[in-house]
This record gives structure tokens, sequence and C-alpha cells, in this order.
């Protein structure tokens, strides 16, 4: 898979997805909305989602929301899990209970990574009505027609394809999620993902335009091209269209397209087509997030990765060559088993050495089933100060980066609360915005805490204080 994603930020869930805070994230998944009440507190009658993880299950669980709204679903909760580590799924089980406490009457119905790899665990707790698979939970069938087993997962590396969902939009948000891909056929050995997703599968890119052209036609300004391993993008369709054409293709399919962004590129597949587009399409966002890791040898082999740390120095280079001013974001893994306190420096190097300032740093969690989970641990206070290291490398680097944007011009797309984020995927405050949804030139001013702060560029900058 292209990059675990323990901390992956809180996405708004089905009913309000965006990227939230992009490239910085909690040290955990966490929930991405809690159950709406009605009035006085009451629980809404209509079904809810709760999701956890990563970008693609925000997209799923819009497309669970959407299902299970049209088959008439009343006061039920889908709690959409994550297994990426075993923390993860503490975190899941902690919110089911709770869940039972605040709504006694309601029917809790759970599904995503968590449920596929191990049904029988969730099947264990009182709380839980069913379970439903991944393959399952996207069918609009399963909703029309539930099946009454409580235990309802059937075997996902046996799919072949991805299920087709054109969604007309996400609610209250200017960003939107597009699925290009499904499952991962590679075997890092801290990873438990491919099991709960199944093998590679590419959506056809005639439905990733169809969707796309479907969003722009409802006003929304930018898009996200998600799945578990986009890089590996093509392999399973005829002519083995790589990432990098389907993006070019997408993008001549649909010209009104105004901003496209990527999620996680793992090194050693980005291709010459895509480092094409780097180069010459405006509308594809200066922000990439690579999945790095490690920057030591020794541990990235251990990892099973596909890349050495010569491999990440040389990709970042290839795209600051052809757009300078982009941003780059990694994932880096602190205290994997076996790492030394050399073998650490490596990656911590890496944040200055390739200029990495959206940083997703987490703890090695320790996954059961996983070849990594019988590898020598390092102490648990030696992982957490390694984190916490770079964690602080790169809450500099990015402080350094906001720093250098006063003064430039930026294209903030404005989500709520007269603020929004750049191409760089800074979030910035825009004094006297205009309205959500739309791509407001900015002039930056100003630093405030972790954001940038911009005025519009029809309005008079603020004298400086004296």
């Amino acid at each position: 898979m292209t990059a675990p994603r323990p901390d992956t930020l809180p996405l708004p869930t089905a009913a309000a997805l965006s990227e939230g805070r992009g490239s910085g994230a909690p040290d955990s998944c966490e929930r991405t909305s809690a159950p709406k009440t009605g009035p006085a507190g009451t629980p809404a009658s209509g079904p809810e989602v709760l999701t956890f993880g990563c970008r693609l299950n925000a997209y799923e669980s819009e497309v669970m929301r959407r299902h299970a709204e049209a088959a008439g679903w009343t006061d039920t909760v889908i709690v959409n899990t994550c297994a990426v580590t075993s923390e993860a799924e503490r975190q899941v089980r902690q919110a089911i209970r709770k869940l039972r406490r605040d709504r006694p009457t309601a029917r809790i119905v759970v599904t995503g990574c968590a449920a596929q790899i191990d049904p029988a665990k969730y099947g264990a707790m009182a709380e839980v009505d069913q379970i439903i698979g991944n393959a399952e939970k996207m069918e609009a069938a399963h909703y029309l027609t539930p099946r009454p087993e409580r235990i309802v997962v059937s075997d996902i590396m046996a799919v072949q394809e991805t299920a087709g969902h054109l969604i007309a939009g996400f609610e209250d948000r200017a960003r939107a999620f597009v699925e290009i891909q499904q499952g991962c056929d590679h075997r890092c050995t801290f990873c438990i993902i491919p099991f709960g997703r199944g093998p590679n599968r590419s959506v056809p890119m005639g439905r990733i335009a169809d969707q796309v052209r479907l969003l722009v036609a409802e006003g929304f300004r930018e898009v996200v091209l998600t799945g578990v391993d986009i890089t590996g993008y093509g392999a399973d369709l005829p002519g083995r269209p790589g990432l990098g054409q389907m993006v070019r293709r997408l993008l001549a399919q649909v010209p009104d397209l105004p901003r496209l962004r990527l999620s996680s590129l793992d090194p050693v597949e980005v291709d010459a087509d895509l480092l094409e587009l780097v180069a010459t399409e405006p509308r594809l966002m200066p922000h990439f997030h690579l999945s790095i890791q490690a920057g030591d040898d020794m541990i990235l082999k251990r990892m099973k990765r596909r890349h050495l740390r010569a491999d990440i120095v040389r990709i970042a280079g290839d795209l600051r060559r052809r757009r300078p001013d982009l941003a780059l974001g990694a994932d880096i893994i602190a205290g994997f088993p076996t790492e030394t306190e050399d073998m650490f420096r490596q990656s911590l190097a890496l944040v200055d050495e390739v200029g990495l300032t959206h940083l997703h740093v987490f703890p090695y969690s320790s996954r059961p089933g996983t070849p990594a989970a019988r590898m020598p641990a390092v102490p648990g206070d030696v992982v957490r100060d390694r984190a916490a290291r770079l964690r602080a490398a790169g809450e500099a680097a990015m402080a350094a980066f906001l720093k250098s944007r006063i003064g430039k011009t930026a294209h903030v797309l404005i989500e709520k609360d007269s603020g929004g984020h750049s191409e760089h995927y800074l979030p910035v405050r825009v004094e006297e915005a205009a309205p959500a949804g739309t791509i407001q030139p900015t002039r930056i001013v100003a630093v405030e805490g972790a954001r940038l702060v911009g005025v519009p560029l029809t309005a008079t900058p603020p004298a400086p204080e004296s």
C-alpha cells in the first residue's frame, strides 16, 4: 500500500469531506464526525456515519450514507473503521461503546477494514448489531435488502472490480474526493491493510471523468484523487495506463475543473507522464505527499519498501526541478523495530535534505498479523521521543515555509469560516473572504499560529504595526 495512515487527519465524514489538516496529523486515526442529534438532543432519525482513518474511507462513507438514506434506514449509525494500527482499532472500539451509551435505541452497523480483517472481534461486542465487509458496504442492494445474518463479510481477496459510484456532491464542502483505485498488491511488513482492501483494482478512466464532470457541474472547484495505492493505478487495466496518463486524460476531458490534487504517492512509482504534468499543468496543485516511511536503507528493506533513501532524494529533486515552489509532504514512521539512533537520524535528516514541510509523523504501533510485529521492538519511550523529535523538525520546517509566503499571492479555495487552503495546501484565514466554494486571489500579509492570514487582492492590505 502507498502509506499506512494511522495518523491520517480527522477527515470530515460521509457528509462532510475535506482534507482537514492535509499533511499534518494527530497520532492516530480519529473519528471524523459525531452522530447528529435532533431537537433538544434527541437522536436524529436518519442514518449517520462515523468515519475513522483514511480519505478513501471518507469517500466511501458518503456512498454508504446515500445508500442508507435511499433505502429508508432510520435511527442507524454506521461505523466505518480503520485497522492500520492496534491503536486505531482501540479508538474504534471505544467509540462504539460510547455510541451505545449515547444512543441506546440506535442500530449500530460496523464495517471498514477492522471489521473486514477480524469480524469475529466486533461480533463479540454486545453493542454491535451487524458487521458488514468492505465489499458489502458499497453495494446498494445490501441496504435495500439487508441480509439477516449478524456477520456479512465476504472474501475481499476474491474481489476483482471496483464498484461504480457517481456522487453528485459532498455536503457543505468546496472540495470533493474521487476514488480511482482500490486495494494493494504490495506487502509492507508493517501493514495489514491489503487484507482489508484486497488486490489492486483500478477504476476505468471514463468512469473517473464522469464522476469529476458531475462534481464540477455541481460547483466543486477542487477534486482530490484518492485510493489505497494510487501510483499503482492502471496495472490491471487494458494497456496498463499509468497514473500520469490517466491524470492527463482527465484534465483534458474535464477542462472546467480548476484544481486537482493527488493523495499519497509511492516514490518508486511516480511515472514520467506525471512528472511532465507537474511542470506543465497549472491545474495540478503544487503540493505532493510522498509515502517515505523511513530514511535509512536497512529499515526500508526491513519494511519491505521498494525504494531506498537515494530514490527519495531523487524523486524529490525531480519534482522540485519541474516546479521549484512546490510543497512536499511525507509519511514517516518513528521507532520501527530494530531502528537504532543512527538509523533514526537518517530519517530526521530527510526533513531538511529534501525540504519536507507537510509531515505525517507517527510512532510505530505493532499490528498483530504483520511480519514487523515479530521483529525486535524499540522501547516505547524511545519510540515516543523519536516521534516528538520528528514532529518538532516538521513544525519548524512548516513555520519557516509559512513565513516565506508573506508578501506572496495565494489562490485560496474558501471552505468555511472565512478560510480555506492555498495551492500549497496551507491553511489561510482570509479577511472579508468570498463565499465558500470560491477561489479567492489573496495577498498573504501575516502568519497566525499554524496558518496564514491574507486579504483579497481587491482589498487594501492593513498597515503594518508600528
